[in-house]
């Protein structure tokens, strides 16, 4: 089991969670989604994305992904839970990796 450790410096109370709800993901000060990238569809407050060392520091340690060929191929042959409110794939077995259902 993998310790999660949380950021003591982030504001849980002020987070703006992204426009899709099927999506995880928080608002960065760029007014875009951290984790699918799409942009907010509502009003930002007008302090929100206002440069801080901590909001540029989160920015910046975001891996970027390499990607291959390979990668790409077996990313775009993927299936995808029925369940829509599931956010897992379909494995070898024939059902979901996150909730279990089958196809």
């Amino acid at each position: 089991m993998t310790e999660i450790i949380f950021d003591k410096n982030e504001d849980w109370e002020t987070r703006i969670l992204c426009s899709d709800e099927s999506c995880i993901g928080t608002i960065g000060p760029n007014g875009k989604c951290r984790e699918c990238g799409k942009p907010y569809e509502g009003e930002l407050p007008a302090e929100y994305g206002a440069s801080s060392e901590h909001a540029v520091m989160v920015e910046e340690q975001k891996p970027v992904s390499s990607t291959t060929d390979t990668d790409s191929d077996e990313w775009s042959k993927r299936v995808l839970c029925s369940d829509e409110s599931c956010i897992g794939t379909i494995g070898e077995d024939g059902k979901c990796k996150e909730c279990g259902k089958p196809l």
